[in-house]
């Protein structure tokens, strides 16, 4: 009988294959991006901690009124991801996509974040 594949399910188990490759440190934390339906979150993240360093999101004050489901506001909080970053102090990271095909809006924080700074 054919089983109806889960689309989160299978978007899980290619984060943790990619997650156990990846690893955020002091010295080179890990930017990680999830994506909703309705909106876009990245955050800056010390693995050896275990500690949030920055975050940013399409729901922040900045971005009052403003779609948070598509690729500019995507930039938009790639660009405001980096700033906050660079504000601490961090230049380099570790993209972690999350699963998700590196395309479409996850490509467009990834750009988005370049363009204001990060390395990666």
């Amino acid at each position: 009988m054919f089983k109806k594949v889960d689309r989160k399910i299978s978007r899980e188990r290619r984060h943790l294959r990619v997650r156990k490759k990846v690893l955020g440190t002091v010295e080179r934390p890990r930017l990680s991006v999830y994506r909703s339906d309705k909106n876009i979150y990245a955050q800056i993240i010390d693995d050896v901690n275990r500690v949030t360093i920055v975050a940013a999101s399409s729901l922040d004050k900045d971005f009052a009124g403003k779609s948070g489901s598509n690729k500019e506001a995507a930039k938009a909080v790639g660009e405001l991801v980096a700033k906050r970053a660079l504000a601490k102090g961090i230049e380099d990271v570790v993209f972690d996509r999350g699963g998700y095909i590196y395309h479409g809006r996850v490509q467009e924080l990834a750009e988005g974040a370049r363009e204001a700074g990060l390395k990666f």
